[in-house]
């Protein structure tokens, strides 16, 4: 299974659209960009402060601690570990990870609907891809 998320760069926040093999599956939102002097910088991350940087990673599913269940992980986020997809509304229901939603609002507000609704979708998509013992990759750009 291939997943692709195309983001835009938005002051303090970056909201995105997530497809799964070329089609729309939901929308995406995560912390901002890391920026210095004007130049995009997302070789690395911030803890709780910064987007993934570009890049496709592998994604498994694990027990997430935090969230005492079983989420989507990516693997080998640089400089980074516990990058996970999960619900999440604003930017303060993340701290560095992959917030999806089934409503974007507007690219403007910061702001995704119907989290749970996306997740409930995505998440049966990326076992049963697994459960065929498929791999999952997902692109960030």
């Amino acid at each position: 299974m291939k997943i692709f998320i195309a983001r835009q760069k938005m002051e303090g926040f970056t909201p995105g659209r997530l497809y799964i093999d070329g089609d729309l599956e939901c929308f995406t939102l995560e912390d901002q960009f890391r920026e210095s002097e004007g130049w995009l910088i997302d070789s690395w991350k911030i803890h709780g402060k910064t987007a993934i940087p570009r890049g496709t990673y592998q994604v498994v599913i694990t027990y997430s601690n935090r969230f005492k269940r079983q989420l989507p992980l990516l693997l080998d986020v640089p400089g980074f570990e516990g990058i996970r997809i999960h619900t999440g509304n604003t930017t303060a229901d993340t701290e560095g990870c992959i917030l999806v939603g089934a409503d974007d609002g507007n690219w403007q507000d910061a702001w995704l609907g119907s989290s749970k609704i996306a997740f409930n979708k995505l998440f049966p998509k990326i076992q049963m891809a697994l459960g065929r013992g498929e791999k999952v990759w997902l692109t960030v750009e």
